[in-house]
């Protein structure tokens, strides 16, 4: 079989390992039932999910079907905007809160688009803060500072 589409197939290889060693990784925690699951149950079937996923992605990649294509060159510049955003979002969530952690992540990762426009990034930001505070504070009830201390007090 020939690979056709390079995307697909470092994709697809991408989905099994991932899925593999977070279903490998989650064997180390108790596993529980499906009535009563333990910490273990759900990573180890979403990883087994996402490795499946993953071969299914292989499949498409050597089908005759699919669409000859290369890969194309990393942006460099863009993945690192984008992982140090979500870095930056887990050291400032603390102590600056949900909503300004998470206005500095929208903005920083915009940086990596090569098609930055402020008035998206502002409406992306609100919608995230928005969404994100139904979600997660009203929602689901979670424990975890809204707003910087010095002005929630």
């Amino acid at each position: 079989m020939q690979v056709r589409s390079k995307k697909d197939l470092y994709s697809g290889l991408m989905f099994v390992v991932v899925g593999l060693a977070f279903s490998f990784i989650a064997r180390t925690y108790s596993m529980g039932t499906t009535a009563k699951m333990g910490p273990g149950y759900f990573p180890f079937w979403l990883g087994i999910l996402l490795a499946i996923l993953g071969v299914i992605v292989l499949g498409v990649a050597m089908s005759p079907k699919t669409a000859e294509d290369e890969m194309d060159k990393w942006d460099v510049k863009s993945v690192l905007w984008i992982t140090g955003s979500v870095t930056l979002f887990g050291l400032l969530l603390k102590p600056l809160g949900l909503i300004l952690s998470l206005i500095a992540l929208v903005f920083v990762s915009a940086m990596a688009s090569h098609e930055f426009q402020w008035k998206g990034t502002v409406v992306n930001a609100i919608l995230l803060v928005v969404l994100a505070y139904v979600a997660f504070v009203w929602g689901l009830g979670l424990q975890f500072p809204v707003w910087p201390a010095f002005i929630a007090q």
